[in-house]
């Protein structure tokens, strides 16, 4: 090898181990730092783990947005008008007698009465009525930047978040929330559902504050509220200051608005009736937050909480304020007797339209928002309650150990009730025993014109003037052959029969047996047992009811309730159609679809001319000088009446059809006793002093006689016809039952 060559290749192997040996370096460093490579290895994970951080962030912020924006479209405003607020009131309303349709500001129905609950009080109050150191005591304690938020206070909000995570619960809702809450029950706290609720009530309180004004909202907001105790639902501060104090909201003191204020945030803890030292410790935040405010001046603090240091609490759910000063009723006031009455239809019908139980549609009722319209007459319901209550009513002169019952009910001829009292004394509770609607009481004599007279009229067995002798039937008493019934006179002493042949009309007139136990006789018990049940609607009856005794004069097994005795006695003033007897002319539920309305519908009992007639004969009771029914005599209108006497004197009844109402009236002893007549008025002059007046002022004055009656002249020796020598007076027939005319031959 020569110089040259050896001389590149030492050159080369030279820079071939400088080499090898740089590498070796390089290889040495790479061993030797392991951190780097961890470093790189960290560094990547996190660069793509913020990478789907940001990407799923996007991903749910978008979610999120398109969730809580269809929340922003579908969440509808929440309505603050009264009658929606109060929806879940059931109210039941009357005819404006004062009603103009021309009038704008006439309505045509008002409210008689309204129920929440049983165990609840609720009223609504105008703002205007609500002084305004009450409204600050609310404003200044539940949510003092009221007046400046949109609906939400976002600092309040967050605040109470972040204190809720530090496990200190304090709530963030405004009082635009807190309406929100009280008017949709939209109240869910737990995961996601609480979550959803918490975005609804948000919107809605922005939508609510766009639409309102702010004394609008706080007006709502002090209407709906609850004050409860533990066992009391109290709702609206009229409600609260009633329940509490015996007052209106207008005459609640400072220190009183404070305490029913600071209740609020738990109102079982911190009511004044129940923890009055709980109650104390929020009445002076209230106080404290309202001078800090400038609600209040500091004297004014003092005398308040000086005054905290002995309210007076009272509690007494009997209170009520008068009813003139409110918009509607405190339904913790005893209902009248014809709210009872109508409460009652309610839950039937509730229970047979829904077809639930009986129990389960009164819950319906209380809770439900119906508005039920009833058939009341306010005047002459409130009318007839203060006549009964007057002894002078009743007595013909005063005693002291006046213990006599009564009750009295007035409809029209389509069976819609008007007025019903159950009771001598002021009702002081709700839905009592009303003997009206729920007594079984003897009808005596009253049974005699819907149980035979009416029936044979409607037969042609009889007609107005046909002679009937005075004379009793056989029948068959414990096995043997009785002569029955006896006639009874007015002091209940039993009589001799006559014998001779008296006109129908002054059989019924003078209320002599004979007659009707004849007429039942030639018909049959079963006949008129049937009729009473099938044509009338009469429901008390038994099986031992289809017999002589109980069909002929009132001598039933139980007796009648009152309300279906009169309700009986409308065919003779309608024309023979039996309505069904309603409290209720209609009932909508609260999203105004109607669930009930009466039916026009009824029963032809008897014909029209048969229901004329036998008003005619009626009419003789109480024009006749011996007719039973002649103390009710009014001076201006037509009565047509029958009186009724149970065996003993232990049931009086009078039922009179004037021609825009029928109406009855019963008086008797809780214990069954002998009625002492020289003590108390005729029954007919007690029909008289309860509805005399109301029925003497009725625009109608006589009962229109019907094309199918003709008046004609009889023969008062033969009930005939009158022939030309025959001594006559004037009867009333059906066209399709003329009696034949008298010869004359007597």
């Amino acid at each position: 090898m020569d110089d040259k060559n050896r001389i590149n290749s030492t050159a080369s192997s030279s820079r071939n181990g400088q080499k090898s040996k740089i590498n070796t370096v390089k290889r040495k460093k790479k061993k030797t730092n392991p951190f780097v490579k961890v470093l790189k290895v960290v560094g990547t994970l996190l660069l793509a783990g913020l990478m789907i951080v940001i990407i799923s962030g996007s991903i749910f912020a978008t979610a999120l947005t398109i969730y809580i924006l269809n929340f922003a479209d579908t969440t509808t405003t929440v309505s603050l008008d009264e009658d929606v607020v109060t929806s879940n009131v059931s109210r039941f309303l009357y005819e404006n007698p004062d009603y103009d349709e021309d009038d704008s500001d006439s309505e045509e129905y008002l409210l008689y009465y309204g129920i929440r609950s049983t165990t609840s009080s609720a009223s609504w109050v105008d703002l205007e009525e609500i002084p305004t150191y009450v409204q600050d005591a609310f404003v200044y304690t539940e949510d003092e930047r009221f007046y400046s938020h949109d609906g939400v206070d976002f600092r309040r909000t967050f605040i109470a978040i972040v204190r809720t995570l530090l496990g200190d619960q304090q709530g963030g809702s405004t009082i635009t929330q807190q309406t929100i809450k009280n008017i949709t029950d939209d109240n869910a706290t737990d995961g996601s559902e609480g979550v959803e609720r918490k975005i609804r009530e948000i919107f809605r309180a922005i939508n609510v504050e766009k639409v309102y004004t702010k004394d609008e909202i706080l007006q709502t907001y002090l209407n709906v509220i609850e004050f409860g105790t533990s066992v009391n639902e109290i709702i609206g501060i009229q409600a609260a200051a009633n329940f509490y104090f015996k007052k209106d909201v207008s005459e609640l003191s400072l220190a009183e608005a404070a305490s029913l204020a600071g209740m609020l945030t738990a109102p079982a803890y911190y009511n004044p009736l129940e923890n009055p030292e709980n109650n104390l410790v929020r009445l002076e935040y209230c106080l404290d937050q309202m001078l800090e405010n400038g609600a209040i001046s500091d004297d004014e603090y003092d005398e308040a909480m000086e005054e905290a240091q002995n309210l007076e609490v009272y509690g007494d759910t009997s209170f009520t304020t008068a009813e003139e000063e409110q918009d509607i009723p405190d339904d913790q006031g005893a209902t009248s007797w014809f709210m009872d009455a109508a409460i009652r239809q309610a839950i039937e019908i509730i229970a047979d339209e829904k077809g639930v139980t009986l129990d389960s549609a009164e819950e319906m009722l209380y809770s439900g928002g119906y508005t039920i319209y009833t058939t009341v007459d306010i005047e002459m319901q409130e009318q007839v309650e203060e006549t009964m209550q007057d002894d002078t009513t009743f007595q013909s002169y005063s005693f002291s150990d006046d213990d006599l019952l009564a009750g009295f009910i007035c409809m029209d001829y389509e069976g819609n009730v008007k007025a019903i009292v159950g009771s001598r004394d002021e009702k002081t509770e709700s839905r009592i025993y009303n003997v009206v609607t729920q007594g079984t009481r003897s009808p005596g004599s009253c049974i005699k014109p819907i149980a035979s007279y009416g029936p044979a009229i409607d037969q042609d067995i009889i007609t107005y003037s046909t002679l009937i002798q005075d004379s009793p039937i056989t029948i068959e008493v414990d096995g043997e052959d009785t002569q029955w019934p006896v006639n009874y006179s007015e002091t209940g002493e039993s009589s001799n029969w006559s014998n001779s042949y008296i006109p129908a009309w002054q059989m019924l007139a003078r209320s002599l047996n004979t007659a009707p136990a004849q007429l039942v006789d030639q018909m049959t018990p079963t006949y008129c047992y049937n009729f009473l049940i099938e044509k009338l609607d009469i429901t008390t009856l038994t099986d031992a009811d289809a017999d002589y005794s109980p069909m002929a004069v009132g001598g039933l097994t139980y007796g009648l309730h009152l309300e279906e005795l009169v309700g009986a006695y409308m065919i003779f003033g309608n024309g023979g159609k039996k309505y069904d007897t309603t409290y209720i002319s209609k009932i909508e539920e609260a999203d105004g679809d109607v669930l009930y309305e009466k039916s026009e519908g009824y029963t032809q009992a008897i014909s029209e001319s048969s229901a004329y007639v036998v008003n005619k004969m009626m009419q003789r009771a109480v024009t006749e000088s011996n007719g039973t029914a002649r103390y009710a005599k009014l001076d201006n209108v037509t009565l047509a009446a029958k009186t009724g006497t149970s065996s003993e004197w232990m049931d009086l009844n009078f039922v009179g059809c004037t021609p825009e109402y029928v109406s009855g009236v019963w008086i008797g002893y809780d214990e069954q006793s002998r009625i002492s007549t020289d003590k108390y008025n005729n029954i007919g002059l007690i029909w008289k002093n309860i509805f005399g007046d109301i029925a003497d002022e009725e625009e109608t004055t006589d009962f229109e006689q019907p094309e199918t009656v003709v008046e004609l002249s009889y023969c008062t020796k033969t009930g005939l016809i009158a022939g030309s020598n025959c001594p006559t007076a004037t009867g009333y027939y059906k066209e399709t039952n003329i009696p034949a005319t008298c010869s004359g031959s007597h």
